[in-house]
């Protein structure tokens, strides 16, 4: 395993254990898949394991699966303040403690203000005494580095790099938001004032891999290059001696060894001219294609009126990288044949989903014709009939 200098001075391993994607099973997490892949993880030298609070399951099974394995002195645990659920200095105390408890843990290593997307937000913290909080828990050793993740433009992310003496940062990254977002130029003011940056999102949401358009596909199987989607992408990001660490919401055996094998060998300044140009190509195929910027982070979730917003970009996005018949099989399937179908066509414009939205998606105009283009009449009605028979003959038969 590859390691870069993190907070401290610490080692921190390139490749880090994004815990947001655990596998499920049911209605919970697959936690003894999920110990197999920690261990393994860990065997193989990733160091890095982020979570937060508002992941379902998550702090619980990693804590779990590492004081059952007595791994927690080998790993490095990033979790985060969930601030926009703090309204006093009493819940700030109250939020790290459930945390410390799910966790199985006395320490946090790593420990970030979750989301912050401006500076306003920041500043609320601070009006609650968060900075005399951090200072007390740093004494103390429960929390060891502080830092923000981020979402937004690069001219707020600049001011709130600016704002307090961060440890690290985490923004999300990846060559096809190397303008947007925090960006390059956040990337690079970041290690200009010598603090860590994590990367999350480097394959958006996986979009730069299950949604690569059939152009793109094509151009990469020709290339010649013997790289998949993945690894062309994590190498753009280690070829970059500014990114620290990248993390992956890895679910599988195979994945994990995969990604472990590429952050090995992609050390900074690995990526070829070749590379760079197949990349540059792969981008303006995708940006020729994408409907939908949605990475499926679920920030905008839950919708009050029950509304599966990222399922449904996710099968708007396919008709266009795929084709049409490809989205709406998907969305067929994942979502009209649930008892209730959480519908695009239920939105009232609250809003609420476009507050939360960390690429700032126009949700409730984008969710019509989302609706438009995945639900055509013929499919509102089969739909509506396969309901009908799969639920009956669920009761029929005592389900």
């Amino acid at each position: 395993m590859q390691y870069r200098e993190g907070a401290g001075g610490e080692k921190w391993s390139a490749l880090g254990f994004g815990c947001m994607r655990f596998l499920r099973a049911g209605s919970g997490i697959d936690t003894a898949e999920a110990e197999r892949e920690i261990r393994r993880a860990v065997e193989l030298g990733v160091n890095y394991f982020d979570t937060a609070y508002i992941y379902p399951g998550s702090e619980e099974c990693l804590g779990e699966i590492l004081e059952k394995n007595q791994l927690r002195d080998r790993v490095l645990i990033a979790s985060k303040l969930p601030q926009y659920l703090i309204n006093s200095a009493a819940a700030i105390e109250k939020r790290f403690q459930e945390q410390l408890r799910r966790l199985r843990t006395d320490h946090i290593d790593n420990y970030l203000m979750h989301m912050l997307t401006d500076l306003d937000a920041w500043r609320k913290l601070c009006a609650l005494g968060i900075e005399d909080w951090i200072a007390e828990k740093k004494r103390t050793g429960a929390i060891r580095h502080i830092g923000f993740s981020f979402h937004g433009n690069t001219a707020m992310f600049l001011k709130i790099l600016d704002a307090y003496d961060w440890d690290f940062c985490q923004i999300q990254y990846n060559y096809m938001d190397e303008v947007s977002q925090a960006g390059k130029a956040g990337l690079q003011a970041a290690a200009a004032k010598g603090i860590p940056v994590v990367i999350m999102e480097p394959l958006r949401g996986g979009k730069l891999v299950s949604l690569l358009p059939e152009s793109a596909r094509k151009r990469l199987a020709e290339s010649g290059q013997g790289k998949s989607a993945a690894e062309l992408a994590f190498r753009w990001l280690w070829d970059q001696p500014e990114v620290t660490c990248v993390l992956s919401g890895m679910n599988s055996l195979d994945m994990l060894e995969e990604n472990c094998r590429v952050a090995s060998a992609a050390l900074p300044g690995c990526l070829s001219e070749a590379e760079r140009s197949l990349i540059a190509d792969l981008r303006t195929d995708i940006n020729g294609k994408l409907r939908v910027p949605c990475t499926g982070c679920g920030y905008c979730m839950p919708c009050p009126q029950g509304v599966d917003i990222p399922g449904a970009f996710r099968s708007y996005n396919l008709t266009a990288t795929e084709n049409r018949v490809a989205g709406l099989r998907e969305y067929f399937q994942n979502v009209s044949l649930r008892r209730d179908p959480p519908f695009p066509s239920q939105c009232v414009g609250c809003g609420k989903c476009e507050r939360h939205c960390p690429q700032h998606i126009p949700i409730i105009q984008e969710l019509k014709k989302a609706d438009r283009v995945i639900r055509p009449w013929y499919v509102k009605v089969a739909a509506s009939v396969a309901r009908k028979w799969l639920f009956r003959k669920k009761k029929e038969t005592g389900a």
